[in-house]
């Protein structure tokens, strides 16, 4: 993210790769992001350790205010964004597309065709940050009922969308 050189330090959003010891830090970033799906500390520690390549974190002096985890779907070689979590110190500066390209360029991802999420029809923000991220990269975007209320999610929660966005040959995705 581009920065006044002369900014006030504390305020400068630096983005890494996640550790497994940032487990119980993004563990407590995602229960403070309501409504996020909270995962258990054990699944977010196996997240930032297994998949930290394709996962990054946004700090702001030494703070984490920022995660997205994802992975690349092993059939399609898409990648899928499984959880994007802003704190409330970060919001509305566009850090959710800030780590979305940092992400994309990153050699574990570069290849993909298209990054997917699944999105309930509800989460505004979710969709917003997705058709933002979709036009600033200048890629198609489209969705439809993928995990059904009904049939996979025992009527406990609502359907989620499969968003298709289509991704930027390798060579145009430039680190955000």
């Amino acid at each position: 993210m581009p920065h006044d050189s002369n900014a006030d330090q504390s305020q400068v959003i630096t983005l890494r790769k996640p550790a497994a010891t940032d487990g119980p830090t993004i563990w407590k970033l995602i229960r403070a992001c309501k409504p996020l799906d909270e995962n258990s500390l054990y699944a977010n520690l196996i997240q930032a350790e297994h998949f930290r390549e394709t996962s990054v974190i946004a700090e702001i002096g030494g703070e984490v205010v920022g995660w997205i985890s994802g992975h690349i779907i092993p059939k399609s070689g898409d990648f899928f964004v499984w959880q994007v979590a802003v704190g409330e110190k970060a919001r509305g500066v566009g850090l959710g597309k800030t780590m979305l390209l940092d992400l994309i360029a990153r050699n574990a991802v570069k290849d993909a065709p298209n990054l997917q999420t699944t999105i309930t029809k509800s989460n505004a923000a979710s969709w917003g940050l997705f058709q933002s991220f979709a036009r600033l990269i200048g890629g198609a975007m489209h969705d439809e009922p993928h995990f059904i209320r009904e049939i996979h999610l025992d009527d406990a929660h609502p359907t989620e969308h499969l968003v298709t966005i289509s991704l930027p040959p390798a060579a145009d995705r430039q680190r955000g």
